[in-house]
């Protein structure tokens, strides 16, 4: 299932000639055996989790979706024979059957995501007490599979679950329908977090072959191959180097792998979404787009705003607004206005929601205190801004900064630093160290590492940064003409000569600056291990 193997690309292509080959009605049919046959080719074992998964949330979700049918019907029917009372009662029967569906079906999918994603992390930290209070043997670790984009498919499903349970829309009729929808192949590797109402208005339709449909899919996946294999791996070299040994490494090394990783992990991350939209894109099937120009963010909010986005609506839609309101915040807030006066207390439900949900965001990212403490940093700084906007207004009107090009260039900058500080927690795995090395950069003075040669020394030689570089400025020159009108759209309009020598020029960049050949150790996108 690796997207940059000969083997999937040429599934890929073989994919793609018979769907627009076969009798269109056979189309969605023909998709789900393909997307469930290269899962099975990824790993056998992987089927029984995603099918237990799938076939669960396919029945809760029915049996929901008839209860709310017959709830209408038999309202409709005694309307005149029912008083208000009467309604309100059998409203709530029902809803207490809904509710006992949703939770068996969110035991089982979430019950499968945490047992074997986080079992061997909780044993992990009662070994660590055990080791620290007694003599005790440590428990053993558990021999557990992880199944490929578990996290994903398992937070699409229990999305879809509560839609229907909150009447967004009805449950699909048809289980081979739903089957499609949780494991269509593309997204199962690292998302985008497909919600049902989007992703179902073009994965059942019949789509007919349409030469610019499949031509700006197949520009999209080349994008992101370039991305990938041009930038992110040939970046990864040097980071690896970096993170191998941090005690050789201190002081300005830190920064340079900060901006290593800033660098390979958006062209990594953005590079595999791209192939994702780009496959389904051949096909006439839309997927949701999963970042916005992050690094122009202005502060971490906005950051958060563009990047991931599909992860970041989850967390919002699906924690945050039901905790926040929730009877328990409800009466904790009262309480709290109560105690803490109006001002903090009506604070406390929001504050107590994100931290929840930074803290979730985290762990989702991994199972390790590295990538927990990387989500509620997050939080922190979130919090903080927002309680200091006051007086970010405040200097904003003083100095008349507002809308100034040269601030807002500040400002972008400054986000970047920051996301790139917090996220070398993910680099490192390790808290302590990766505290250790931040401070390193104010107090190990070796500037000159960036110019006396050292720099070469990373596995990276001269020709390397010189295509890093490339790939950088086209990258961000692709993203502000993109801010205005599609850049294929921008091709598009030019003469053909033209056209084919910027896509074959780009082609020729891939295979011939691509990080892969004889002796490459192929490395997965980064998001596959979540």
């Amino acid at each position: 299932m690796s997207f940059t193997s000969y083997e999937f690309i040429l599934a890929v292509a073989a994919v793609v000639v018979i769907y627009y080959s076969i009798p269109k009605r056979f189309q969605w049919m023909f998709l789900l055996g393909a997307s469930y046959l290269l899962y099975f080719s990824a790993d056998p074992s992987y089927l029984i989790f995603i099918s237990i998964t799938t076939l669960t949330t396919y029945l809760a979700a029915k049996k929901i979706s008839r209860l709310s049918q017959e709830k209408t019907a038999y309202l409709k029917e005694n309307k005149t024979t029912l008083d208000r009372e009467a309604k309100k009662a059998y409203k709530e029967g029902v809803k207490k059957k809904q509710r006992l569906f949703l939770h068996l079906a969110l035991l089982v999918d979430l019950g499968l995501l945490i047992g074997i994603k986080y079992t061997n992390f909780i044993i992990e930290n009662i070994n660590g007490i055990i080791t620290s209070v007694s003599n005790m043997e440590p428990i053993s670790y558990l021999d557990i599979i992880m199944p490929l984009g578990i996290s994903f498919y398992t937070f699409q499903t229990v999305g879809y679950l509560v839609d229907v349970y909150n009447e967004k829309y009805e449950a699909q009729n048809s289980y081979g329908k739903f089957a499609l929808f949780v494991g269509f192949f593309p997204q199962l590797s690292q998302g985008p977090i497909s919600r049902y109402n989007d992703l179902s208005e073009t994965l059942y339709a019949e789509h007919k072959f349409d030469t610019k449909v499949v031509a700006f899919g197949l520009q999209r996946i080349l994008w992101g191959y370039f991305k990938k294999l041009v930038i992110a791996d040939r970046v990864l070299i040097g980071l690896k180097t970096l993170l191998a040994a941090p005690e050789n490494y201190p002081g300005v090394y830190f920064f340079v792998a900060m901006m290593f990783y800033a660098i390979q992990l958006y062209a990594d991350f953005t590079g595999g979404i791209d192939i994702t939209i780009g496959i389904a894109e051949t096909m006439g099937i839309k997927v949701k787009e999963n970042f916005m120009r992050p690094y122009f963010s202005k502060n971490i909010k906005e950051y958060w705003n563009r990047w991931h986005m599909t992860m970041g609506s989850w967390f919002t839609d699906y924690i945050f607004y039901p905790i926040s309101v929730s009877g328990f915040m409800l009466k904790l807030s009262k309480k709290a206005r109560q105690v803490l006066g109006e001002n903090i207390g009506k604070r406390v439900p929001v504050y107590l929601a994100t931290i929840l949900v930074w803290f979730t965001t985290g762990i989702w990212h991994g199972a390790s205190w590295n990538f927990i403490v990387w989500g509620l940093a997050n939080c922190v700084v979130i919090l903080i801004s927002q309680e200091l906007s006051p007086l970010y207004v405040k200097f904003h009107n003083r100095f008349d900064v507002e809308g100034k090009l040269w601030y807002k260039t500040f400002c972008v900058i400054r986000t970047i630093l920051l996301m790139s500080a917090l996220r070398m927690f993910d680099c490192y795995r390790d808290v302590t160290v990766t505290i250790k090395m931040f401070f390193s950069m104010f107090t190990t003075w070796n500037i000159s590492a960036l110019w006396d040669g050292s720099m070469l020394e990373l596995g990276l030689n001269g020709t390397d940064y010189l295509i890093i570089l490339f790939g950088v400025v086209l990258i961000f020159t692709v993203s502000m003409l993109q801010r205005r009108k599609q850049v294929r759209e921008r091709i598009l309009a030019l003469p053909y000569p033209a056209r084919a020598a910027i896509w074959l020029t780009l082609f020729v960049v891939v295979l011939l600056a691509g990080a892969y050949g004889q002796g490459y150790d192929e490395s997965s996108f980064i998001y596959n291990q979540f």
